[in-house]
């Protein structure tokens, strides 16, 4: 849940981005927040395999 409170932070300061340079990083650091917590979802859910494929 912590993850997910997070990313609605993020998306709540990009609205309130001053600029384009503020607000693209504040897209980047939601971008990388949005993939954790999809790699932690298809973990619980078993659509990954966390061992290496060797």
């Amino acid at each position: 849940m912590l993850l997910e409170q997070h990313i609605e932070e993020l998306r709540l300061e990009r609205r309130e981005a001053i600029g384009p340079v503020e607000r693209r990083e504040i897209e980047i650091e939601l971008e990388l927040a949005r993939a954790e917590l999809a790699v932690i979802t298809a973990a619980q859910e078993s659509a990954i395999d966390a061992e290496p494929p060797f």
